[in-house]
């Protein structure tokens, strides 16, 4: 990867998550969606899950690749 000048996201299938205050997340390369309620959205990614809790918790949009979680987010674990 290194040689090549590749993203190791991109190489390793990481999940990315971009959080913006404690009201907006945007996640790209996730698997799949585990969990859906307004207080918690669990996520699955390539070698782990991703939890966001909070309240008001919404899925905006979301695609194959990527999505936008909004709402008060008080917590991101990786799990």
């Amino acid at each position: 990867m290194e040689s090549l000048k590749l993203p190791k996201d991109t190489m390793l299938g990481a999940a990315i998550v971009t959080v913006t205050g404690n009201r907006e997340a945007y996640i790209e390369n996730y698997k799949g969606i585990l969990e859906y309620s307004t207080e918690s959205i669990v996520l699955q990614g390539k070698n782990c899950k991703i939890s966001f809790e909070g309240k008001r918790l919404s899925i905006d949009y979301y695609t194959n690749e990527d999505m936008k979680i909004s709402g008060s987010i008080d917590t991101v674990r990786y799990i």
